[in-house]
């Protein structure tokens, strides 16, 4: 299916690694034009080298205003347009309510629920130009907190509640805002997670998934959400507004 992306402008924060980086290659391959930031010089060096010339990567902190608007600048300066925006900057956060710190809590505050707001406030006007979209990355832990699981369940769950407020506020402009909420997915925190404990990355999800009691029994792989934030960004998902739509492998109680 083509999904209609050529030429088509998406700015990917965390998009230098990991999912964000699997979901910018698709871009690419559908001929689009992914805006990518990120903080670490070696994975911006990275990113520069598995796109190509038709993608841009910058260095920028979202948790930083200057940062942020410079970001959506270089896409507008760059390409004349914006089509759309993810929020996939973040991290795993959790730790038990009892002992975490209020600057754990902040510091996700800041990245998972302030920066994203900011990022859309910012890129409304150039959304509503091109009738573009925004998905907001999250977490099955938004819907279905367990414990020791903040603050990360708590921050994702402000972003669900953020997606479908903006979703009702913006729909009027032409402008989509859905979420992805994922559960165990293949990604570069968890490799570099295997690396620290010195073991390899299969054993390391081999070990979690013998924890978590995922139906399809395995970790989801890149390419499975970067088809899915693809499909919500592209015209093919034109009616698609205001939703979460988990991709976990039938792990979360909650659909």
């Amino acid at each position: 299916m083509d999904l209609e992306l050529r030429g088509r402008v998406i700015a990917i924060t965390g998009g230098t690694d990991g999912l964000g980086l699997d979901l910018a290659r698709i871009i690419v391959d559908e001929g689009g034009h992914p805006v990518v930031c990120g903080r670490d010089e070696a994975r911006l060096a990275t990113a520069r080298d598995r796109l190509g010339p038709t993608a841009r990567v910058v260095r920028a902190d979202v948790t930083n205003e200057v940062d942020a608007q410079r970001f959506l600048d270089l896409a507008l300066s760059e390409f004349g347009q914006l089509d759309g925006l993810v929020n996939n900057a973040g991290r795993s956060a959790a730790s038990p309510i009892a002992t975490a710190s209020d600057d754990e809590w902040r510091e996700d505050y800041e990245l998972k629920v302030i920066a994203a707001l900011r990022l859309c406030r910012l890129a409304l006007p150039a959304l509503e130009a091109t009738g573009g979209s925004i998905v907001n990355v999250l977490a099955v832990k938004g819907k279905a907190p367990d414990a020791n699981s903040t603050p990360t369940a708590a921050s994702r769950a402000a972003g669900l509640a953020l997606t479908k407020s903006l979703a009702a506020e913006v729909g009027p402009r032409g402008i989509r805002v859905n979420a992805v909420l994922i559960g165990l997915m293949e990604s570069g925190q968890w490799r570099r997670r295997a690396d620290e404990m010195g073991i390899s990355e299969t054993e390391f999800y081999n070990t979690v998934l013998s924890f978590q009691k995922v139906p399809l029994g395995r970790f989801g792989r890149g390419e499975e959400f970067g088809a899915l934030v693809a499909f919500l960004l592209s015209p093919r998902a034109g009616y698609v507004t205001g939703v979460g739509i988990n991709l976990d492998g039938g792990l979360s109680p909650v659909p």
